[in-house]
């Protein structure tokens, strides 16, 4: 029998409690029942697009209300964990929706999860399922989901999302189908609505290291992480929101999301892929309005605009570019190539969430990572001994507020280290905050390059770098080096047709007039640079791999 989640989680303190409800951030509503009033208001308007399926609010709601009573046929029950690893579909959609209605708590697993990940988040969230597809991209989910029933002990069922549905498996597609009573169902699950500080949904910590941590969130503080953001972003009824990186990421789930777009009014469209041949041709078709992706791919977005000058953007307004900082290079090249504002988003699954303004000016948007959301978001800004370092200087970021909850679910030890006793979470970010309170983000306090007690940021070399038509992508890693400690090595994705050499980064740097203790002193030019699983560079890949590069060097000099 699985613990209930309470044991797990750590509560907000009754008295930040009490504030967030008082001021209106917190609405003692379930998730599931804010939908069903925005859905009440406009039931005929289009709320979800996946290809040729389209739903109204009407019908998306109606068919969430009957997964949910067909989960509950299956024994499913409110705070009953299930572990959802589906692409971009309409599926994704429907059991997130059916969940937040009935109160079983889905844990947000990414598609490019494998055994070893499911595993451990089946186990750790005591999963009595698990939502997968078939076979995607050649890897058979299917056959995973089984191994893993006979592996987890709590693990029941494999929902199955696809056109082979094998014996011992639930097709989720057939879940999904509007069948019964829509009203009776609609009865039933108002009447049993989860209590809004119960936990909506399971995220994942997006650390580069070791397995992710569970980040509980509320079904009151993730509603108003989607509904505020949506406020700051100018989300509206007519908005059109392209969900292209993977749903089950913070990003595109609220912030403001799919959720924030719900909770507007406007229309979702799921698409398979940024790649910018069928995003641009799915924004054309749709008439998309607002996207969110990841820097790499508002590169490639760019490089594509470039090369094609198609006219599909003409709809898009905003592009939100968030999960790694922007250089400041190609986030100036936004507005003048893809003719869209640029939203800069730094935030973090734990929370607090920074962004710029639309009506910024452009030395705001192209060089900062903007400003919290909430009023009631708190910063403060430290050194290694946790004292507020002067203003204007970098130093790690300690966050609380509305929607940062105060600990990862059922983890002591980590919690210990990643919270204050007082409840201020360790982003583990370095930011700078300048006199309008923008934050410009320096890098991870890991990130930080120690060449004999003088600090480097990484994020600062690599937007130098940047400035070199040469270099396509770049990553700055910390080198080990005997006499300094650390020492900078770029790791370097050439232009097409370039080879650029230590030499031209150096030359660059010094014309610049850049302190010369900033200057690389090793370049490694690589095909593509290693990444995360949710497309973020990965820089401890990378110091790996640099120490096999100077262990092969040491050996041959022998």
């Amino acid at each position: 029998m699985p613990a209930p989640i309470s044991a797990g989680t750590v509560p907000w303190p009754t008295e930040f409690a009490d504030t967030y409800v008082a001021k209106g951030y917190w609405l003692s509503t379930s998730l599931g029942s804010l939908l069903y009033e925005v859905a009440d208001q406009r039931p005929t308007d289009i709320a979800l697009v996946d290809g040729p399926t389209r739903l109204s609010y009407h019908d998306l709601l109606a068919r969430a209300d009957a997964t949910a009573t067909q989960l509950a046929g299956l024994g499913l029950l409110s705070g009953d964990r299930i572990v959802v690893q589906l692409p971009n579909c309409v599926e994704f959609v429907l059991l997130t929706l059916a969940c937040l209605r009935i109160g079983v708590v889905p844990v947000m697993a990414l598609p490019a999860h494998r055994k070893h990940e499911l595993a451990y988040l089946c186990e750790h969230a005591e999963a009595v399922a698990l939502a997968v597809p078939d076979v995607l991209r050649d890897f058979d989910h299917q056959q995973m989901g089984h191994d893993l029933v006979n592996e987890v002990e709590t693990l029941q069922h494999v929902l199955v999302a696809g056109d082979d549905i094998r014996d011992g498996s639930v097709d989720l597609r057939a879940l999904c189908v509007l069948a019964g009573d829509p009203v009776a169902d609609r009865e039933r699950w108002d009447n049993a609505a989860p209590d809004s500080r119960d936990v909506a949904v399971f995220l994942l910590s997006g650390g580069t290291t070791g397995l992710p941590k569970l980040i509980a969130r509320t079904h009151d503080d993730y509603a108003y992480n989607a509904r505020r953001s949506g406020e700051v972003c100018g989300f509206r009824a007519d908005t059109v929101y392209l969900v292209s990186l993977p749903a089950s990421h913070n990003f595109p789930l609220a912030c403001p999301g799919l959720l924030g777009t719900f909770l507007a009014g406007g229309r979702v469209v799921m698409l398979s892929s940024p790649e910018p041949e069928g995003a641009f041709a799915t924004i054309a078709a749709e008439g998309v309005t607002h996207t969110a992706v990841v820097p790499a791919v508002a590169q490639r977005w760019i490089a594509h605009q470039r090369d094609s000058a198609t006219d599909d953007l003409g709809t898009l307004e905003v592009l939100q570019v968030g999960g790694a900082r922007m250089p400041d290079e190609i986030a100036a090249q936004v507005r003048p190539v893809l003719d869209a504002t640029l939203q800069q988003v730094f935030g973090m699954a734990e929370g607090l969430l920074n962004y710029t303004r639309l009506d910024d000016p452009d030395e705001v948007v192209c060089t900062t990572q903007g400003r919290p959301m909430s009023p009631d978001d708190e910063l403060r800004i430290v050194d290694e001994n946790d004292e507020p370092v002067p203003a204007g200087t970098p130093g790690s970021l300690l966050t609380r507020g509305p929607y940062t909850p105060r600990g990862y679910y059922r983890a002591q030890e980590q919690n210990a280290r990643a919270f204050t006793a007082d409840g201020w979470y360790r982003s583990g970010d370095i930011v700078r905050r300048r006199p309008d309170g923008n934050l410009v983000v320096e890098g991870r306090d890991k990130d930080m390059i120690n060449r004999g007690g003088e600090k480097i940021s990484a994020e600062e070399v690599e937007n130098l770098v940047y400035q070199l038509d040469s270099v396509a992508q770049v990553a700055a890693v910390a080198m080990p080096d005997p006499d300094l400690g650390e020492r900078v090595c770029l790791y370097v994705v050439p232009a097409p047709g370039a080879e650029p050499s230590l030499e031209e980064v150096r030359a660059t740097m010094q014309a610049r007039g850049v302190a010369k203790y900033k200057w690389p002193e090793r370049l490694e030019l690589v095909g593509e640079l290693l990444s995360t699983k949710v497309g973020k560079i990965d820089k401890n890949a990378l110091r790996e791999d640099l120490a096999e590069r100077l262990g092969r060097s040491q050996e041959g000099t022998r």
